[in-house]
């Protein structure tokens, strides 16, 4: 079957891209207000773009009312931000962060969690998570109603039984990230794996 997203099937664009492009990573974005108010907002419209430089990419919509989520609002004013990784122990407060609160609350307070300082940005990490990407702003595309934020990454942050020391990778093994699947309310472990050597 053949759908036409530029004509008769246009209004179902969202749910089967949402349904198609799967598993999609959760970008867990803290950001700051200019008068220093925290948000934190999850974001399945995310991935990594680049390495050199190391760059990443999310896409946070507009609220129902057409005006801009509180996470755009502050990156935009700011230019920084951080990208927190979402594993299965705090799968359950992220989805919750995913409420719509007033303008200035602080999700992760509503969902018990705590804030860690960042290194070279000023909004804070949370402290729960299994990583983190510190980034600054590199410039906001908009294409029609999509907005797309690239960030450059400045600092990660690696819990510490998630790393080799000695080869620097990530121990995929214990890393239990979550993946965002169909609308509205899948989601998928990333337990089950498999391995296959590039050909040379």
């Amino acid at each position: 079957m053949e759908l036409d997203l530029e004509g008769e099937h246009a209004d179902r664009s969202y749910a089967l891209l949402v349904s198609l492009v799967t598993p999609r990573p959760i970008a867990w974005v803290t950001s700051l207000s200019l008068d220093g108010h925290l948000n934190a907002a999850p974001f399945s419209f995310f991935n990594a773009l680049g390495a050199n430089p190391p760059i990443i990419g999310f896409c946070p919509g507009d609220r129902d009312d057409g005006q801009p989520k509180d996470t755009a609002l502050n990156v935009r004013a700011t230019h920084e931000f951080v990208v927190n990784l979402v594993d299965e122990a705090v799968a359950e407060a992220m989805n919750k962060t995913s409420a719509s609160l007033p303008y200035g609350r602080n999700e992760l307070e509503a969902v018990g969690l705590t804030t860690a300082p960042s290194s070279v940005v000023k909004p804070p990490r949370i402290a729960d998570v299994p990583a983190s990407l510190e980034c600054t702003e590199w410039g906001t595309l908009q294409i029609g109603e999509n907005r797309l934020i690239i960030g450059l990454v400045k600092r990660v942050h690696v819990r510490e039984d998630l790393i080799d020391r000695e080869t620097l990778r990530i121990r995929g093994e214990r890393f239990h990230v979550i993946g965002r699947m169909a609308s509205p309310d899948w989601y998928c472990r990333t337990r089950d794996r498999f391995e296959m050597a590039r050909p040379k």
